[in-house]
Parts: structure tokens; C-alpha cells; sequence
């Protein structure tokens, strides 16, 4: 047996993914010292980022920061994992969706290491909402009738991130089904603390024991309300693309202004359209079937993979078509947070900052 283990947790996005690499960052230290490696380039930059910069490599892609950023990293990975005994953990949700001849440069690279693929799930009435909102967080302008729609049409990339059977069919070909790992999402109202479940999970699916990753995470990536939605959709409308790429956008916009400040504000809870929940079911009970048939490791409860309806009588609210007394509220929110971002911030990129304004003069011509 390989002294070494590869665990590539692959996703999908909205499963927990920010606060799991959160949480095996800030323990990277005391999982070392039980041989859990969980890898940087250098003691000085932050392993997540170095994560996200391994997985762009590994696609052949470039955003999220300066051009070039993230030339070199996949190769800079593979010799660090390759000087490493136990367990070495690769994670990022873009990897969910990699094309097979990605998949199959990955297993080809880390050949003669044991690996592992991690994949996080949760029904589709939860899961739908949440890619539609990640969508407009990574500069997406859809609304979310067009995105149903292309979504009910097979879209792509929906499928290849989110659908389980599907995602999965091309990360474990060639590999033991113990060796691939499906963790449920435990739904609201647990007894323990929905986090902590998760991470528990986690650390099964990935072989840890949770006392060797004692610091707890404050980091999520949290889901916006309908308002905020709306103001960030928007948003994307009005400035250039070139500048959404950037990671100053990122920064200021997304994690900042929506995640950090905007996220779990009360202005209505994005949900699946009740027509849709017949084809959720459906799709649901495939999954299921999946998972029993494959005899992959399940990390959790199956029927957490079956999606459950509103109780009878609860409205359901168009996302597009939020109030605009609610879309207000949001914008004077973001207004007053980027307003005290940029007092606070010294040196501040000028360029970058104008394409916000003309973007927000935009906004305010419609």
C-alpha cells in the first residue's frame, strides 16, 4: 500500500467548502504534525489561496488575481506532495467540474499516491438557489428565471459542477469506490451545530481525527438574500467585465461587501419554485440510486439528498422581482460599507475604484 494519500476534495460549490479550507488552514500546523498535509507554497502565503491558485493551474485558467498568478502552482504542488508521507489534501470547488482529460492529468501527476476524491452534497431545493446566487457572486448577470431555464436545458456547467451521478462518473473512473467519498449536507434544525456536524464529516471522509484541528472557523460562504441578489446582479451589469476579473473586484465586491457585510441580511430567502420540485425529487431518488449502486463511501444520511418542500401554504416570492423598497435598503447598505472601505483604505486603487463609480452611476440612470 502507498505510504502516501492524496484526498482532492472537489466541491461542489455551496457545500461548505469555505469554512472546511478555512478550518484546514488555520490547523495546517497541528494536522502536519499527524502527518495531514494541507499545502502551501511558502510559510507566508495563505494555503487556501495557494489551493485556489493549484486548482486554476490544473484547468489551464487565469482570473481571480493579476495575469499569470497562478502559473507554475499545480507543478509547485505536485513536488511538494510528492515529498510528503500521510495524507496530502488538495481543496477547491472549481475542481468539481474539470473536464476528464484534467481529471486524468491529475491522476496521471500524483501516480503512486493512493487517491482519494471528496465530494460535498445537499438536495437540489437547497442547492439550485445557492448556484444561482454563486453564479452573480462570480459575475454572472442572469436572473434567476433565465438561469432556471438554462438549467432545466441542461446547461453545461451546472451539470458538470453540481450534478452528483455526473460529476462523479468522471473523477472516480479508474479508482476503488472506497476511495470516493460523498458528504451529505446535514439540513437546518440538527441537534448539533450544523457546522461542526459537517466538519466532523469531513474529517471522516478525509481520515482526520477532529482533535487534531482544534481552531474553529468563522468563515462562510454565506447565501444572500433576495435584495442583495438583485443589487450585486446589478452591479455586475454596470461594471466592465475587465475589472469584475480582477481580484481587487473580488476583494471590495464579493467578499467584503456580500459575504462579510451583506450576507444573511433579511430581505427573503431565494427558494425553488414550487414547479420544480417534482423534477427535484426525480432528481433526488437518481442520486440516491447512484450512491447505493456505486458502493462509494457516504459520509452522512442519503436521504439528505432528497429535497423537501415548504410547508403547505408558504408563499413562494419571485427573486426577480424583489421590491424595490428592499433593493433600496441594500443599496444604501452597500453605499454606507464602501463608503467607510474607502476613508479606511490608504492608498487606494484609483482606476479600479472609477469603473465602481461608473458602474454605480449606471445603476442610478435606470
Amino acid at each position: 500500500m502507498s505510504k502516501r494519500r492524496v484526498y482532492v476534495h472537489i466541491g461542489a460549490p455551496k457545500t461548505g467548502t469555505s469554512y472546511v479550507q478555512d478550518r484546514l488552514a488555520l490547523n495546517s500546523k497541528s494536522l502536519a504534525v499527524h502527518g495531514v498535509h494541507y499545502l502551501s507554497r511558502s510559510p507566508i502565503i495563505d494555503p487556501t489561496l495557494f489551493q485556489f491558485r493549484v486548482a486554476l493551474d490544473l484547468l489551464g485558467q487565469d482570473w481571480g488575481g493579476t495575469p499569470g498568478h497562478a502559473k507554475g502552482a499545480w507543478d509547485a504542488f505536485v513536488r511538494r506532495a510528492r515529498h510528503r508521507s500521510g495524507s496530502v489534501i488538495l481543496s477547491h470547488e472549481i475542481l468539481a467540474p474539470a473536464r476528464p482529460a484534467y481529471v486524468d492529468k491529475l491522476k496521471r501527476d500524483l501516480r503512486g499516491a493512493e487517491i482519494h476524491v471528496v465530494y460535498g452534497a445537499r438536495d437540489l431545493a437547497r442547492q439550485v438557489p445557492a448556484a444561482w446566487q454563486e453564479s452573480i457572486k462570480q459575475g454572472r448577470k442572469w436572473s434567476y428565471r433565465k438561469f432556471l431555464g438554462r438549467m432545466q436545458a441542461g446547461d453545461v456547467w451546472f451539470h458538470r459542477a453540481f450534478d452528483l451521478p455526473n460529476v462523479l462518473n468522471v473523477w472516480s473512473a479508474g479508482l476503488p469506490p472506497e476511495h470516493v467519498h460523498v458528504v451529505t449536507v446535514p439540513r437546518r434544525g440538527v441537534a448539533e451545530r450544523r457546522g461542526e456536524l459537517l466538519w466532523h464529516r469531513f474529517c471522516e471522509a478525509f481520515g482526520i481525527d477532529p482533535a487534531w484541528a482544534p481552531v474553529d472557523s468563522d468563515r462562510a460562504n454565506r447565501s444572500l438574500g433576495m435584495a442583495e441578489t438583485q443589487l450585486l446582479r446589478r452591479l455586475n451589469r454596470g461594471v466592465e467585465r475587465t475589472a469584475r476579473r480582477q481580484g481587487r473586484y473580488d476583494d471590495l465586491i464579493r467578499d467584503l461587501l456580500m459575504e462579510d457585510q451583506l450576507g444573511g441580511r433579511d430581505s427573503g430567502l431565494v427558494r425553488l419554485p414550487p414547479a420544480l420540485f417534482p423534477w427535484a425529487e426525480e432528481q433526488g431518488e437518481r442520486w440516491i440510486e447512484w450512491v447505493e449502486q456505486s458502493g462509494v463511501h457516504l459520509v452522512g444520511d442519503v436521504s439528505e439528498l432528497r429535497p423537501l418542500a415548504p410547508p403547505e401554504g408558504t408563499p413562494w416570492v419571485d427573486p426577480d422581482k424583489v421590491s424595490p423598497k428592499k433593493q433600496l435598503d441594500a443599496a444604501v447598505a452597500a453605499l454606507a460599507v464602501m463608503t467607510q472601505e474607502a476613508a479606511r483604505r490608504p492608498d487606494p486603487d484609483q482606476a479600479f475604484l472609477n469603473k465602481v463609480r461608473v458602474g454605480a452611476q449606471r445603476l442610478r440612470d435606470r
